[in-house]
């Protein structure tokens, strides 16, 4: 068994039970302020904690941004296959564990190492490679109108519900070939499953169920797609490992890239400091998801390792088979590299939201285009844009891997669309309950004078990198 050390049990914030008086990262802490329980667990603990999840499952959470580079940056010490799991193979781990679809072994570049991994993700990166980047900023902008126009009108808005939470998927679904009307479910089942909810292996087996379907048709009927270009790679993959790697793209960008758009534009909506930078002109678009992917990362944590054999990590004696979680948010913030947390990293991609070594997102490029596409044309259109809650009023949903906003309500001057061109239909994903914003009375405001408009269109342009 793994000498995972005991915080004394009569300390209160720690849960005590079976856990030992371990932190749950599930618990309703991590939930609400998972910078706040990573920080107590770094002063008491370093850059290496134990920590419980899913129920009294024992693991190490990488608190350290270094560590966090040492583990991720050696297989050969933490293995991607989850089959070396200790609990798993000693029988402690529940069948229906909502861990399941991030613990169960498929043939899919993510779970695997070595010559087998190289060859499954050579097979990714080529064929993700063959998509024109023009072409898809041209997809990203057209879904971004669409979801505009929707809104234009009203004057009020949700921009999780009505923007950020429909664009990625809308995009995805292009690019990967599924057809358009799978896309509502999809966008359910995706967040259903990283939520890791009692029903998330019943979304699992929906998108499973779905991307086999894909995988037939474009058989039969190829196309310019992912699915397509997975099937003829020459890496020889079988129809399994091709529905599997659809399956890790669709996932992987569309809550990446969903929760990117809406601390994006969270962050510029509220933050000051982070205005009046913008305000400044010293930091364009990209700059600023930069700074959020430091700051604020689509991803907390990740269920990412299994140690090979005993071996010490940040002064923590890992036993063969122990769990570790790639802990993200918290390297990135780890005072070790980044001292004063309010400074400026313009220019600095060393942070740990795209994870690193030879498991390193693969579709980063893809997610940051259509982050920076689809944000540019909502402030474009909407250049007024202003929150229309007090930021203290924002709420989230916390989960093992992410911390996902709930709404992000804004006002802005009503405009009409403008008139739409003929195209092909493309219908955008519908949410399965009212979108958010329906639920916000209109403000009695006043419209923008035409001062007031101006000032903010070139502060928008701006951000945006134009003069």
């Amino acid at each position: 068994m793994s000498t995972y050390p005991t915080p004394p049990p009569e300390c209160p914030a720690h849960t005590a039970g079976a856990g030992g008086g371990l932190y749950r990262l599930h618990g309703p802490e991590a939930q609400t302020d998972p910078l706040g329980l990573y920080e107590k667990l770094r002063a008491e603990h370093g850059p290496v904690a134990p920590v419980l999840v899913s129920g009294d499952l024992r693991a190490w959470l990488v608190l350290g941004h270094r560590e966090n580079l040492e583990v991720a940056r050696t297989p050969s010490r933490f293995a991607r296959d989850p089959r070396g799991w200790r609990d798993m193979k000693e029988g402690r781990v529940a069948p229906d564990t909502p861990l399941g679809p991030m613990v169960t072994w498929v043939p899919v570049c993510n779970f695997t190492d070595g010559p087998v991994h190289e060859r499954l993700r050579g097979a990714v990166v080529e064929s993700l490679e063959r998509f024109d980047k023009r072409g898809l900023r041209r997809y990203v902008t057209r879904f971004a109108n669409q979801l505009v126009d929707r809104i234009a009108g009203d004057g009020y808005a949700d921009l999780v519900a009505a923007f950020s939470d429909q664009l990625p998927m809308l995009v995805m679904t292009q690019l990967v070939g599924a057809p358009d009307e799978h896309g509502p479910m999809l966008v359910n089942a995706a967040r259903d499953m990283l939520q890791g909810t009692a029903t998330a292996l019943q979304s699992d087996r929906y998108v499973t169920a779905t991307l086999e379907q894909l995988v037939a048709e474009r058989k039969a009927r190829p196309a310019r797609d992912l699915a397509s270009w997975l099937l003829e790679h020459s890496a020889n993959l079988s129809d399994t490992e091709v529905l599997m790697h659809l399956r890790v793209v669709l996932i992987a960008a569309y809550e990446t890239t969903a929760n990117l758009i809406a601390n994006t534009l969270r962050t510029v909506l509220t933050d000051p400091r982070f205005r009046a930078s913008l305000s400044g002109g010293h930091m364009t678009l990209p700059d600023a998801l930069e700074q959020v992917l430091w700051d604020d990362p689509p991803i907390n944590t990740i269920i990412a390792r299994w140690a090979t054999g005993d071996t010490v990590l940040g002064d923590q004696q890992v036993k063969a088979g122990d769990m570790l979680l790639l802990g993200l948010a918290a390297g990135n913030v780890d005072p070790q590299i980044r001292p004063d947390r309010e400074a400026s990293v313009h220019g600095n991609r060393s942070h740990l939201a795209f994870s690193s070594g030879p498991h390193e997102c693969p579709g980063q490029d893809i997610g940051r285009a259509i982050a920076d596409t689809g944000i540019e044309v909502l402030l474009d259109r909407l250049p007024d844009l202003q929150l229309a809650v007090d930021a203290s009023e924002l709420q989230w949903r916390g989960t093992l891997m992410s911390r996902h906003l709930l709404s992000l309500p804004v006002r802005f001057a009503p405009r009409s669309a403008p008139e739409a061109q003929p195209q092909p239909q493309e219908p955008a994903a519908q949410p399965a309950h009212p979108p958010r914003h329906a639920l916000i009375p209109p403000q009695p405001t006043r419209a923008p004078t035409a001062a007031a408009h101006r000032r903010g269109v070139s502060w928008w342009r701006r951000l945006l990198g134009r003069r």
